[in-house]
Parts: structure tokens; C-alpha cells; sequence
């Protein structure tokens, strides 16, 4: 078929059982290639292509929305990654 692929992939990765390296990636994908990026460890958008650059240069200047995605450790990582592990650790 003939169209267009747009989707959004967030992921969450850490290796310790504190979460203290957790790292919460938040990627935009266009036909299965990710055009635009936020990485908590950096801390704002990266563009990989002129699109993704240019929209990165914009969203990186909305301190709001740069908040919530900083957030993302917190409130989208952590919290998940503690309800798996509480639920792992009862079962065991």
C-alpha cells in the first residue's frame, strides 16, 4: 500500500534497581525513521532531519512543553518501572 508510516515511540531504559540511571526517550518517527528526538539525558529535542531540525529549534524554545517532557522520568518512567518490579518482587 501506498501511504505514509507516522508514529511515537517513548522508552524507558535503566540497568539499576534504584531507577537512578533511568533515561526516558520520546521519539517521532516518520516512515520508520526517527526524525525528531527528546532524550532526557540531554535534556531537549534533537532534529536528524531538516524537518526534525526545524521542529526541534521551535519546540526546544516552549519551556512548558520541554518541562513536561523533562518530567517524563518521573511520571512516565519511574512510576511504571516501580509497579513492575513491586509486582515481579511479590511474585517471587
Amino acid at each position: 500500500a501506498n501511504g505514509y508510516y507516522n508514529s511515537r515511540w517513548t522508552k524507558c531504559i535503566h540497568g539499576s534497581r534504584d531507577f537512578s540511571d533511568m533515561v526516558y526517550i520520546d521519539n517521532y518517527i516518520f516512515n520508520k525513521d526517527v526524525f525528531i528526538q527528546f532524550n532526557s539525558t540531554v535534556g531537549e529535542f534533537v532534529g536528524y532531519t531538516a524537518l526534525g531540525v526545524h521542529n526541534a529549534e521551535s519546540w526546544n524554545k516552549d519551556t512548558n512543553l520541554l518541562q513536561q517532557e523533562r518530567a517524563g522520568v518521573e511520571r512516565y518512567c519511574k512510576h511504571n518501572a516501580e509497579i513492575r518490579q513491586s509486582a515481579i518482587a511479590d511474585k517471587t
